[in-house]
């Protein structure tokens, strides 16, 4: 069963983040606990970052959102660059870097490569939960030689539901691209789901209004929707595409707006 957002609360690891807990949870609405609960998930504040980690026995490990090392810095260094289907999709090109609205932000992990790109990008995510780990994440990572140069110029995260924020921005607010990366379809029992998709699932939940939110952003990119799809799920709300981009395991199906 998914998780309600209220039901998961944040707790420092030590007295000395406390006084940083109460501001984030402050800033995300999240509940401040004064340790971890006995089951179910939380958000520890730790000295390397916050953490989102379950209580429950036999859990698998925390998650934290990490910019600058791990997958995430090999990816941006030896994913392809511009030539990415990811960069492809979204219209990169010799001379231009589309601004992008990634409206299902989720870890941050695709519009993060697209900033590192050269892309303008806005991070929305409307769960407290993620929201609040984006932006560890990125604060993390503007402390990184390597991207604190660029990061907060090319970046803005907004905690809100992505179809009322795109239904407000005026005229001259519109991003040549909105991104859409809804919750994966079920796949079958006997496949093994990484432990990241895993607790989004349970967190989240099924999901639900990505159809009317692939609607509004058709009426509000001004060049392209993109919609990332696993290979061998159908179109989103079974509109076609005007074309595809597909790589081994996920396919970019691109509705052009222009």
């Amino acid at each position: 069963m998914p998780c309600k957002p209220e039901e998961i609360g944040l707790c420092a690891e030590q007295r000395l983040f406390a006084a940083d807990a109460r501001k984030r949870a402050a800033r995300f609405a999240l509940p401040l606990l004064d340790r971890p609960p006995p089951s179910g998930f939380y958000l520890y504040l730790t000295a390397d970052g916050l953490e989102l980690r379950e209580a429950d026995a036999g859990a698998p490990g925390p998650i934290r959102v990490e910019f600058a090392a791990g997958a995430m810095g090999h990816r941006r260094r030896f994913g392809g660059g511009r030539g990415q289907p990811l960069a492809r999709a979204v219209g990169i090109k010799p001379g231009f870097s589309p601004s992008i609205w990634d409206a299902t932000a989720g870890l941050g992990r695709d519009g993060f490569v697209l900033a590192s790109l050269g892309c303008q990008v806005t991070l929305c995510e409307r769960s407290a939960v993620l929201a609040a780990m984006l932006a560890d994440g990125l604060q993390r990572a503007a402390l990184d030689s390597e991207l604190g140069g660029w990061l907060d110029k090319r970046i803005q995260l907004i905690h809100a539901d992505a179809l009322q924020a795109l239904t407000g921005l005026k005229t001259s607010q519109r991003p040549d691209v909105v991104y859409l990366d809804p919750m994966y379809p079920a796949g079958k029992d006997h496949v093994l789901v990484k432990k990241e998709i895993r607790a989004l699932q349970r967190i989240l939940g099924p999901d639900q209004g990505s159809q009317a939110l692939l609607e509004v952003a058709r009426h509000t990119a001004q060049r392209r929707v993109v919609v990332k799809r696993p290979t061998r799920a159908g179109w989103l709300g079974d509109l076609k595409p005007d074309t595809c981009i597909e790589s081994k395991k996920t396919r970019y199906d691109v509705y052009v707006t222009l």
